[in-house]
């Protein structure tokens, strides 16, 4: 029987019934809607709107469908529309009059935006953990490879030489400023509805702040009406999963590249990789591409809810049952992808002999050799232009920079002098790059050491969410 029954003369049809339900989704957060309602039961106990003896009993009833829910042996009644009414009839059946006063002063409006933004904590907490551990993968990662160098690139053409501990630690940065946002998300999330019943609070004497110390929420929300038809804190958590899946993307198709035939920098594990059911040779790069491909998905569940919420007056609206598969699809796959970015890097093997000698092709040393005439007086747009003329002619010539002679040299320019060639292999163009942020050996190392820092403070925040 529905819990508005009272007032229809009829019932939902069958497909009516299994249309507006959200018991699949909602059996996610059963445990944070028995936490909920326990704080719920305690706070009207206190209130004295319902005797000591009611709470005690609402308490234990609900204790022990958790512990059932957890071991997985409650059966679950396919009528039930949602996690509230699975466990409220079930309640009601186990301790009667008692579990029928839970709902005082309570709608499911408050009751589920409360348990969603418990769920979404609990989410943000874990993937603020995971977080960390990726960033403490890429920092291990560019200890162990700290001087070894590749080329850089833009427009994915030969550019400058760089340390892979730079290019590795480019992605730390990228997913500490994720952390950010996922902590953002989860300080938007901690704040209690629960009260404000469908829209306008009530009658009852309830304590909101009771209820949101017993919960562990920041405040609760001031505005009844917003508290029950806000999701914005869920718009933060898909963006969040959005940024990040977007770096893990941008990483996960350079890994993709480097483990290509042409690039070779990379040899990922077997354990990351699949084969061919015709060609007997492949070893694909598959968890990368899988990466890579789960993003659209998560970009998307940022885009549905962005949309359904976007026409929605106030306040509560049935749409809004679509606002919790997609945060929850999100938040998984993006610690799943994570997890799954953590082995690869961990376990590939890398190829620096291959990474150097590719350094050393498309005339990388070309800014140095324009730096060397500018430090010798020549304005750099005129030295820009010079040693443009000269990779001009190493090309004719089928040479590299590093090739030329001094006369060669002094051809375009009477500025050369014999040391021009001193500096212009890979390793000496990227150690000399040591002002903040860059490249350079020294420059890394504080890097290296600021990044070491700012993960310890990460990590001592994730643990206290």
């Amino acid at each position: 029987m529905a819990l508005w029954s009272g007032r229809f003369e009829q019932g939902v049809s069958e497909f009516t019934q299994e249309f507006g339900a959200s018991l699949e989704d909602d059996k996610s957060m059963y445990a944070q809607d028995i936490t909920a309602s326990i704080a719920h039961a305690r706070m009207l106990a206190k209130q004295g709107i319902i005797s000591q003896e009611d709470e005690s009993k609402i308490v234990d009833g609900l204790q022990k469908i958790k512990g059932e829910m957890d071991a997985g042996t409650f059966e679950w009644d396919v009528n039930d529309e949602d996690i509230h009414m699975a466990v409220e009839g079930r309640l009601i059946k186990d301790v009667g009059a008692a579990g029928a006063r839970l709902h005082t002063g309570r709608s499911r409006n408050d009751q589920v935006a409360t348990d969603i933004r418990l769920l979404a904590k609990d989410m943000l907490a874990e993937l603020a953990q995971e977080n960390c551990k990726l960033r403490a993968t890429l920092i291990k990662a560019a200890e162990k490879n700290f001087d070894v160098v590749m080329p850089g690139y833009t427009h994915m053409q030969h550019a400058q030489p760089v340390l892979f501990s730079h290019h590795l630690l480019a992605y730390y940065w990228m997913f500490a400023r994720d952390f950010k946002r996922i902590v953002d998300a989860y300080d938007d999330a901690d704040a209690n509805p629960l009260g404000s019943a469908a829209l306008a609070g009530t009658t009852y004497p309830l304590d909101r702040f009771y209820t949101t110390e017993l919960l562990g929420f920041d405040h609760p929300i001031q505005n009844s009406m917003d508290a029950v038809s806000d999701r914005d804190y869920l718009l933060d958590l898909l963006y969040a999963c959005s940024v990040s899946m977007m770096h893990l993307s941008r990483l996960c198709e350079e890994i993709i590249t480097w483990s290509t035939t042409e690039f070779g920098f990379i040899t990922l594990s077997d354990a990351y990789s699949t084969g061919s059911s015709i060609m007997p040779q492949k070893k694909n790069p598959d968890f990368a591409e899988l990466t890579r491909g789960k993003s659209g998905r998560v970009v998307g569940n940022l885009v549905a809810l962005l949309v359904t919420m976007k026409g929605l007056p106030l306040a509560y609206n049935k749409d809004l049952q679509e606002c919790k598969r997609g945060a929850m699809d999100s938040a998984k796959t993006l610690r799943d992808c994570m997890v799954c970015m953590e082995g690869m890097i961990d376990t590939w093997e890398v190829h620096k002999d291959k990474m150097l000698a590719e350094a050393k092709l498309g005339f990388t040393a070309a800014t140095d050799v324009a730096d060397y005439l500018a430090k010798r007086g020549m304005p750099f747009r005129q030295a820009h232009e010079v040693v443009g003329e000269l990779v001009l002619y190493c090309e004719k010539h089928h040479k590299g920079l590093e090739d030329l002679t001094i006369d060669e040299f002094r051809a375009a320019s009477d500025l050369f002098d014999e040391d021009v060639a001193k500096d212009l292999d890979p390793a000496g163009i990227a150690r000399a790059r040591n002002t903040y942020g860059g490249t350079g050996h020294d420059a890394v190392r504080q890097q290296l050491e600021e990044a070491r820092d700012g993960l310890r403070e990460d990590e001592a925040a994730a643990a206290s969410l």
